[in-house]
């Protein structure tokens, strides 16, 4: 049976955080039926694996 994440877990998270790392690898955001990209919000067809505005990709 799974968990809710802990305090520390959360105090961790943003330890790294407020360092500049990503606790969660960064996905595709959904904006209607588009993909949307989290850093610049560029909207892509479902076939997009960069955004061509900015240049970020999805964490693996």
């Amino acid at each position: 049976m799974a968990s809710a994440p802990s305090d520390t877990d959360k105090l961790f998270d943003q330890f790294l955080t407020d360092r500049g790392h990503e606790p969660e690898p960064q996905r595709w955001e959904q904006s209607y039926n588009k993909k949307q990209c989290p850093d610049c919000g560029g909207l892509h067809d479902d076939a997009a694996t960069e955004c061509s505005v900015c240049g970020w990709y999805p964490d693996a």
